[in-house]
């Protein structure tokens, strides 16, 4: 049986309590009846679509509201790289995402079904910013040799380093450095 076939009709508030304990309890602590109590269900519910914690967890971080970024369309490369590094920054920004963060990432070394979870979230982002990128070679601002994995990578792995690790805000004016540094290089 295809436990995807189906959605349950309360998966944005499953989604939301998976993200919600996560940030409270950190991953050892995260369970499925946990998340049923706090979604409102039964945790048969759950364990019809999904096998295992990792597997809602996954769903959650690609599908949860509160982790969700607007493909931006400014009509240029640059408009668009800095609002999604807005973007990028306020969800980092935000305590509770942060939480969430940092207990996936802490989760990663020892758990390969966290790796994964954490995998398929940055292959579906990177796969709907692709439309940025198609949109700018479209447009003639973007090399046939551009990397646009490799450009979100700088990006998005700047402002969490910036923003976690440093625990510092970025403010318009770094957010456009960081851009501009990223479109042109440090030459």
């Amino acid at each position: 049986m295809d436990r995807t076939a189906s959605r349950p009709r309360k998966a944005d508030a499953i989604f939301s309590a998976t993200l919600a304990l996560l940030a409270e309890r950190g991953y050892d602590a995260l369970t499925v009846e946990a998340v049923a109590a706090q979604a409102g269900v039964h945790k048969t519910t759950i364990y019809r679509t999904w096998a295992t914690k990792d597997e809602v967890l996954a769903d959650a971080l690609v599908q949860a509201p509160e982790l969700t970024v607007a493909i931006p369309d400014t009509g240029s490369l640059r408009g668009d790289l800095l609002e999604l590094a807005k973007q990028i920054h306020r969800l980092l920004s935000d305590p509770a995402n942060r939480r969430v963060i940092t207990a996936v990432v802490s989760a990663l070394p020892d758990r390969p079904a966290t790796a994964e979870a954490a995998g398929r979230f940055f292959a579906d982002r990177l796969g709907r910013e692709q439309a940025v990128f198609d949109r700018a070679h479209g447009r003639g601002e973007l090399a046939d040799a551009a990397d646009s994995e490799m450009v979100m990578d700088l990006l998005g792995g700047n402002l969490w380093f910036h923003t976690l690790i440093r625990a510092k805000s970025a403010d318009d004016a770094y957010l456009e450095r960081l851009v501009d540094t990223v479109l042109t290089g440090v030459s």
